[in-house]
């Protein structure tokens, strides 16, 4: 059981990093110059390139955590014996 959650955390860790580590270079190749001009009633607001590739590269990493506590919450009800 105890090598069942340290391989979790381990790639819990690895997805977080990979996340994490692409997000910076995501934010270091994309241009901070270029973006995207959201025009609403109360004025507009302007998001580059580099922090959406950024923020979406941790949303993935969050996600993709996620999904594997569920398979491993999933692993764990299935195997359980019932008495």
């Amino acid at each position: 059981m105890i090598a069942q959650t340290v391989q979790l955390a381990f790639r819990i860790a690895f997805v977080w990093a990979g996340g994490f580590l692409l997000g910076v270079a995501v934010f270091a190749l994309l241009p901070d110059s270029q973006g995207l001009t959201f025009n609403g009633k109360h004025g507009s607001v302007y998001v580059a390139f580099n922090r959406m590739g950024f923020w979406t590269c941790m949303w993935a990493a969050v996600t993709v955590t996620i999904l594997v506590v569920i398979r491993a919450m999933m692993g764990d009800v299935s195997s359980g014996s019932i008495r």
